[in-house]
């Protein structure tokens, strides 16, 4: 089992012991070993129990368990914490803004064990009569759920693209003269997918249906299915999945159109005709010839949003995308100096191993003392480490950073003193999140305007299926950032995926410089590169028009030159 998610179990297990309101000191020790296992770099999935007992913070408690984790997938003192807890319960853990000591009142002294009685219960003013809650509590928790509610079912990319890859390798065994592709969310990028989507090509549907059937990560709704579409759900999952079953001889036609959006179909390429009424004519072998045969250049599925794409694929004007081997270092990080968990050599050096150039260190600012932001004091010491590592690793480079929390007023968190220290500074809203669009826009725009800011982080807040960002206007904010030069990062932590892809295209108009940002806490955090890269592809995004495409040199000389400005 991989390491994040043998870490989840360990977290679930504290919060299940202080939802249950076990010994205080027990749940300490959990929760120390989830801050030991975030440290550990190798697969714990390959450990004996001698080699876990080993490692910093880690006893022989944990590491038996962890060794039951990799055999079974839980361990006893979990699976009984399970069975005393109803799944409801449990599920309640996961809204956002409420702790175990707070569920533990929900379930005990308001009786409620789902979260649907739950919802009741905020819809009928019984929550906020319970001590420690109130209105403003109940109205969160209520619009919490409801967001969960609407987003049941669905996955982050993140987390489906490997569920897809899986069962697009079980057809394939299943069926290996049959042509498939995924296609849907998944083929087009999307941040989140609601369904698992493929197309297979036979021209013995019957027989094909037989052999899904047998698949056991599969499921069929047979209400549901028909004759040339298998539909059920992928049980690993719990995505809704649809397997087209189409003509070989149609095959690439049905590709190109279930992984395309309608406006994409619809956009006229010639007298009127569309790419929808060309792809239910004749069949063709390939999606290329079939953009081929409308006078098109081959407009990759990620950009199939019925934007600018078809004209641009009629002029062969379509940008060459980012790729992940473009990037040169890696900006928005955090270290041990705040909630990372790696120290600050740690992360330069893993960094520099991956092949980097650079790495921008931006640990939390003072106002962000919850993630142990760093006041003036520490500020100095990490710079004076930052100076004493450059020396070693060079010609690898540390950029001092730091991310300031922009306040209520949208001002940064620090004195000009202390600010002018740094050679960039990411800006980012973690606090009263609750505003409508003209106080988060006028909020940001404020700090946008500081000298000091270089760059704007995860613009909305938003956590994908977990809490929807503040509003803001987005074109207001962009033209902001053009006007004074700032960069925005599109932070590309799978959960936020913010910048949103759709106001890449509009970035790049106005001549908005973006950074693919991992945000990360952990060096494994770095990869999430990946998927920023993805966001901003399917946004448009060029080498040229990301800042972090560049090398340590000019990132360099852009820090220097731009604080002289000052």
């Amino acid at each position: 089992m991989e390491n994040k998610k043998i870490i989840k179990l360990f977290k679930l297990s504290a919060e299940l012991m202080e939802l249950h309101d076990e010994n205080a000191f027990k749940v300490r020790s959990y929760i120390n070993a989830v801050g030991a296992l975030e440290q550990v770099e190798e697969p714990l999935e390959d450990m004996e129990q001698a080699q876990l007992e080993g490692l910093t913070g880690v006893g022989k408690g944990i590491a038996s368990k962890i060794v039951a984790i990799n055999t079974t997938g839980s361990f006893e003192e979990l699976d009984q914490l399970l069975a005393a807890t109803p799944p409801g319960v449990v599920e309640m853990l996961r809204i956002k803004g409420i702790g175990p000591k707070k569920v533990r009142a929900i379930w005990k002294e308001l009786g409620t064990e789902t979260v649907e009685e739950l919802l009741e219960a905020c819809e009928q003013n019984r929550l906020s009569k319970l001590k420690g809650f109130g209105a403003k509590t109940q109205e969160n928790i209520k619009q919490a759920l409801l967001f969960t509610q609407q987003n049941r079912g669905k996955l982050l990319f993140a987390e489906a693209e490997s569920s897809a890859a899986e069962l697009l390798q079980e057809i394939k065994k299943a069926l290996p003269a049959a042509p498939v592709e995924l296609t849907g969310d998944v083929r087009r990028l999307m941040e989140i997918v609601e369904a698992l989507q493929l197309v297979l090509g036979t021209d013995s549907p019957v027989e094909a249906q037989e052999a899904l059937n047998k698949l056991e990560v599969l499921q069929e709704d047979e209400k549901a299915a028909g004759p040339f579409a298998w539909r059920g759900v992928h049980t690993p999952s719990g995505l809704k999945t649809e397997i087209k079953l189409v003509p070989t001889a149609r095959f690439a036609n049905e590709v190109l159109l279930c992984s395309s959006a309608p406006e994409h179909l619809a956009l006229a390429y010639k007298d009127n005709k569309s790419l929808l009424s060309l792809a239910c004519g004749k069949g063709y072998a390939s999606e290329e010839e079939l953009y081929k045969a409308a006078g098109m250049a081959y407009v990759l599925p990620e950009l199939r949003e019925g934007t600018t794409e078809v004209q641009l694929a009629l002029e062969n004007k379509l940008p060459t995308l980012l790729e992940l081997s473009d990037l040169k270092g890696s900006l928005h990080n955090h270290s041990t100096y705040s909630d990372g968990a790696h120290t600050l050599e740690q992360m330069a050096t893993f960094c520099r191993d991956m092949g980097y150039q650079y790495l921008g260190i931006s640990d939390h600012s003072k106002t962000a003392s919850y993630a142990g932001g760093l006041r003036e004091g520490d500020v100095l010491r990490q710079q004076k480490e930052v100076d004493e590592l450059n020396k070693q690793l060079a010609p690898f480079r540390i950029f001092k950073g730091i991310e300031s929390d922009i306040l209520g007023d949208g001002s940064l968190d620090y004195d000009a003193d202390i600010l002018a220290t740094f050679d960039f500074i990411v800006a980012s809203i973690h606090s009263s999140l609750n505003m409508d669009e003209k106080k988060a826009t006028t909020r940001l725009i404020t700090a946008i305007e500081n000298p000091y800011t270089t760059m704007l982080g995860h613009p909305t807040g938003r956590l994908l299926l977990r809490r929807e960002g503040y509003p803001i206007n987005h074109r207001m904010v962009i033209d902001a950032c053009a006007a004074n030069n700032v960069i925005i990062e599109i932070n590309a932590n799978p959960w936020r995926l913010d910048l949103d892809w759709r106001w890449v295209q509009y970035a790049l108009e106005k001549g908005v410089m973006l950074s693919i940002n991992p945000d990360a806490h952990h060096t494994s955090g770095y990869d999430d590169m990946r998927y920023g890269v993805l966001v901003g592809r399917k946004g448009g995004l060029t080498k040229e028009m990301t800042f972090n495409a560049k090398p340590v040199e000019e990132v360099e000389k852009y820090f220097r030159e731009r604080k002289e400005k000052i």
